[in-house]
């Protein structure tokens, strides 16, 4: 049998090294000169993987004449010298900042993992803060504390609470419905409305009560049990919403460093 000998052997598997990195960094298309990478066309799969789609055969044929499409578009447009535009600089300008701000965010959750403990440790702080009843609540909202009292005072004379809610309250979103915001955790409110709401028996209506959107009256329409959902149903929640406070603050940190004028 021929063997081969060490330095044919070793620029036969050079040869082979060489043929693999030419397939993996091989353009998809070329348009007019311009490549068209491999590398773009798998960010697209992943973007379209990150909505749902399944990668396909299909699917990257679809990407890849849609690519060529925008390269001749693009290119048509250069040469029309669109590029110079204004607008056109601007929006690039924009858009240049938009990648730098998502590989910032990016490279800085990769950087700053929030740990299990620090989660767990905030869903222990969520639970113990929520209570364990949640209720069924109305409420009324004016401008004015004279306008509040107007109405507890006809209440006072037997006026239904929905009718008063649906003639006179600012929510748009509960007016219609005389009032009624549904089922609700009192950590949802603001404390003030929060602390008025507890302390209420059932179609008990509160005192006027202020918040910045103005003057409330509440009622309370029932209470019940509530059962704080399992960790691993919202760990993903909690995760999200301390890499968001992480972010924050480090944003905070930068810009009390930065000069701004």
């Amino acid at each position: 049998m021929l063997k081969l000998s060490k330095i044919a052997t070793i620029t036969l598997f050079s040869a082979l090294a060489v043929n693999q990195a030419y397939a993996q960094h091989k353009p998809v298309a070329v348009v007019n000169g311009t490549a068209i990478s491999q590398a773009a066309v798998d960010m697209h799969i992943k973007a379209a993987a990150s909505k749902g789609t399944e990668d396909s055969p299909e699917l990257r044929l679809a990407i890849k004449e849609e690519m060529i499409n925008r390269e001749i578009m693009a290119q048509e447009a250069v040469k029309q010298g669109l590029d110079k535009q204004p607008e056109t600089i601007e929006q690039f300008e924009l858009a240049k900042q938009t990648v730098l701000v998502n590989s910032f965010l990016q490279n800085y959750l990769k950087n700053h993992p929030i740990s299990e403990d620090a989660i767990k440790q905030e869903f222990e702080n969520i639970k113990k803060t929520t209570g364990g009843k949640e209720y069924n609540t109305s409420h009324i909202l004016v401008k004015t504390e004279s306008e509040a009292k107007s109405i507890a005072a006809q209440l006072k004379k037997k006026a239904k609470f929905e009718d008063l809610a649906k003639k006179h309250s600012l929510d748009q979103g509960s007016n219609a419905n005389g009032g009624a915001l549904g089922w609700a955790l009192p950590g949802n409110f603001t404390p003030a409305f929060a602390d008025a709401l507890v302390n209420l028996k059932k179609n008990g209506v509160s005192a006027p009560v202020q918040s910045e959107a103005g003057w409330h009256l509440i009622k309370q329409d029932g209470v019940r049990d509530f059962k704080f959902p399992d960790y691993r149903d919202v760990k993903g929640n909690i995760m999200r919403r301390l890499q968001q406070q992480s972010i924050l603050d480090a944003v905070s940190d930068m810009r009390a460093k930065a000069k701004i004028e």
